[in-house]
């Protein structure tokens, strides 16, 4: 088609005017526009949802909204995680994602399959550790672990089918011990039952132990080392030459096929989040140790613990 001179410049503005439009309705379309949910599976106080608001906080900063929690304990998280999994992968509901994400399709059976989200990054890891009432019987790991061996004794965990409940079932296979696993809905509310004398002891992250303070006694650490907020307390190799080590990890997540663009901003939120001073200082004085993993790592992470929860729990 020939176009004259005076028809291309009466063409030229009208074009500029299009392309004007397309950068405002790109503008108005960017990620995000409105508040986020963040969904945290457990009740308030404990160390999942201490972390996601720590979390959350800095996120406002860096995405420029509201990220706002939402509690939604039940089933040891699998009613918070279906739930994040059945959401319009828009990036505008996001979630805690536990260690119990690799683990409840094999024990609960729920529908929680890593296919199932898109996993943004990791940002914590709390250190398991085992406590009971600052007036208990029990003074050492030692003592514990013998009375559970002539008697059953029960142990406040997060939940039926969490890394907790796993982790006091690997004590009684590693120590022979017969403690009876006790389900909560929180690692908070489980220390909260040791520290009350309703249960005999608990197992729960090493921050929720911590927070409360003078309550508990902490006899034993499922770690590698001693930790900084216990330096006195020892591992399980030291106590009794057993090699127990259990944490409880947490990342970000969301529903599957999350668009490449969406996830890159999320990522790059959390992980500046996770970088900024105050979130390392909270951690700290949590009691957890900071740990991130990209979006490509963490899924990969979660991958390998879905296989290697299958194996040990199937």
């Amino acid at each position: 088609m020939k176009v004259s001179r005076r028809s291309a410049l009466i063409a030229v503005p009208a074009l500029a005017g299009l392309a004007a439009c397309s950068k405002v309705s790109e503008e108005e379309s960017a990620f995000p526009d409105s508040d986020i949910t963040l969904i945290i599976q457990a009740d308030p106080g404990g160390g999942s949802d201490l972390s996601s608001r720590a979390l959350a906080k800095e996120l406002e900063t860096s995405l420029g909204v509201s990220v706002v929690p939402e509690n939604k304990p039940g089933a040891s998280g699998a009613i918070a995680m279906e739930y994040v999994g059945e959401q319009k992968p828009d990036g505008y509901t996001i979630g805690f994602c536990p260690v119990e994400i690799a683990m409840l399709n094999t024990t609960q059976s729920a529908d929680v399959l890593p296919e199932n989200f898109t996993f943004i990054g990791q940002i914590m890891n709390a250190p398991g550790v085992i406590s009971v009432a600052a007036g208990s019987e029990f003074e050492t790991l030692a003592d514990l672990l013998e009375a559970a061996k002539a008697a059953p004794l029960t142990v406040g965990n997060s939940g039926a089918g969490s890394i907790w409940e796993a982790a006091t079932l690997g004590i009684n296979t590693e120590a022979g011990t017969q403690f009876t696993p006790v389900a909560y809905d929180g690692g908070a509310t489980a220390v909260s039952a040791a520290a009350s004398g309703e249960a005999d002891a608990a197992v729960s992250g090493a921050g929720e132990a911590l927070a409360q303070g003078e309550a508990v006694r902490v006899l034993g650490v499922m770690h590698d080392e001693a930790l900084p907020d216990f330096p006195d307390t020892p591992t399980f190799q030291d106590a009794i030459g057993a090699d127990i080590q259990f944490g409880g990890w947490g990342g970000i997540y969301t529903a599957a096929e999350l668009p490449d663009d969406i996830r890159g901003t999320l990522e790059s939120a959390v992980k500046e989040a996770v970088e900024s001073d105050s979130y390392q200082e909270f951690q700290k004085n949590a009691g957890n140790l900071v740990v991130y993993r990209d979006a490509e790592e963490f899924s990969t992470f979660v991958e390998d613990e879905f296989t290697e929860f299958q194996e040990l729990l199937g």
